[in-house]
């Protein structure tokens, strides 16, 4: 889930000031403070027992001892710094992007990049796969959600935060990356070489079956989703049809704005679809439907597994917890951490976890993930085989039962 908030370039001036008031001896000298925009901010509460020479030093012998000191620009040091303080706080999500890293981060936003066409995060330290993008290469090539990555070409997969991981399984189209991973009831880790190639985001599909359910897959929240969303919904509604299944298996997620939407199709105006809750208090936020919901009776279930992520957790959950729809399949994901981008004058940028993400009966996605009302594996032997997928099946199965 990507939260994309506007912030003033003032919080990166403060950092600056962070790292160079100290060389200034950090006499909390008015003036100063007001230019960079820290009035009234209280320092940390160990900031007295910090010694910042060592910075400084270090700095020193860089510029003055090290063979490549003088080729690093002064502002390239400053951002290696910021990287330092970001991956101190140890969160795989919070990551300060150079400026060519932020023109990747925008590109992905859009839906379209050159890579491999999956979803990673992360769960207990391991790099894990979250979903493979449909018809992608990394599906095409047998990456499988829950894949456990060790390593990425020669590079360890764990030492890694996500970004850094990304970066690496990107690249120029037609050339390969090696994925070592580890997958449920597979002894020996595997290779598997994948090529890159551009990806373009799919965003949904539709189907009316025979037996007149009809079937809304949805592969993720990106910019497209919500006008698209709406087509298909106008498809549904358009089939007469009063069986729906919104199949969200393997969708790792999106905007916020566009999971609030696409939910508030299915829920009446004011009903609780996600909580944010805050380390502030004064933070915590409450996201309701819009009240822009879709006429007429029908019955719905949701599908979801373990590649479904952030977004599709958010609107699982609520439709769920609101009796609007039953879930079917396995275990969600469990990326409910919001992050911000927050963007800098010099076209630098700092995504930083900010909240949780709670359902309205506030549970914590984070935490627990989403337990389905059905529980059921996918069988992919019998989806081999003929192609039958049993989860959908069983979804089916579920929906022609209600009257």
């Amino acid at each position: 889930m990507k939260k994309i908030t506007k912030i003033s370039s003032l919080i990166i001036t403060g950092t600056l000031f962070f790292l160079g008031g100290f060389y200034l001896g950090f006499n909390h000298i008015p003036e100063v403070e007001k230019v960079y925009g820290i009035e009234n901010k209280e320092n940390p509460s160990d900031i007295n027992d910090t010694d910042f020479n060592d910075f400084w030093k270090a700095w020193n012998m860089i510029n003055e001892r090290h063979p490549s000191g003088a080729e690093v620009s002064s502002k390239e040091k400053i951002w290696g710094a910021i990287k330092g303080m970001v991956e101190s706080v140890g969160d795989p999500y919070t990551y300060f992007f150079t400026p060519e890293e932020a023109a990747d981060l925008e590109i992905d936003l859009t839906g379209e990049f050159f890579g491999v066409g999956m979803e990673v995060g992360v769960r207990d330290t391991n790099l894990v796969v979250i979903s493979p993008l449909k018809d992608s290469p990394a599906e095409t090539a047998g990456i499988e959600s829950g894949d456990i990555i060790l390593k990425i070409d020669d590079e360890i997969a764990n030492k890694l935060t996500v970004d850094k991981a990304v970066e690496l399984i990107r690249g120029e189209r037609g050339t390969i990356v090696k994925l070592t991973v580890v997958r449920k009831g597979v002894e020996e880790p595997l290779e598997i070489e994948v090529t890159r190639d551009l990806i373009k985001i799919p965003t949904v599909e539709t189907e009316l079956r025979k037996d007149g359910v009809f079937v809304i897959s949805l592969f993720d929240f990106s910019k497209n989703a919500e006008a698209d969303f709406e087509k298909a919904l106008n498809k549904f509604v358009e089939s007469k049809s009063k069986k729906l299944i919104l199949d969200l298996r393997g969708n790792p997620g999106g905007y916020l704005g566009s999971a609030i939407n696409l939910t508030s199709w299915f829920l009446p105006e004011g009903e609780i679809i996600v909580i944010e809750k805050s380390p502030n208090e004064d933070n915590n936020h409450t996201y309701r439907s819009n009240g822009n919901s879709i006429k007429g009776e029908f019955d719905m279930v949701i599908l979801v597994d373990g590649g479904s992520a952030s977004a599709s957790e958010i609107m699982a959950g609520a439709l769920q917890q609101h009796g609007v729809a039953e879930l079917i399949g396995t275990q969600t994901f469990g990326k409910g951490s919001v992050q911000e981008v927050v963007n800098f004058k010099d076209k630098t940028e700092l995504k930083i976890t900010v909240a949780e993400w709670l359902t309205p009966n506030e549970t914590s996605i984070s935490k627990e993930g989403l337990t389905p009302d059905t529980v059921i594996e996918f069988d992919a032997e019998i989806y081999k085989k003929d192609k039958t997928d049993n989860q959908l099946e069983e979804a089916v199965k579920i929906l022609l039962k209600k009257k």
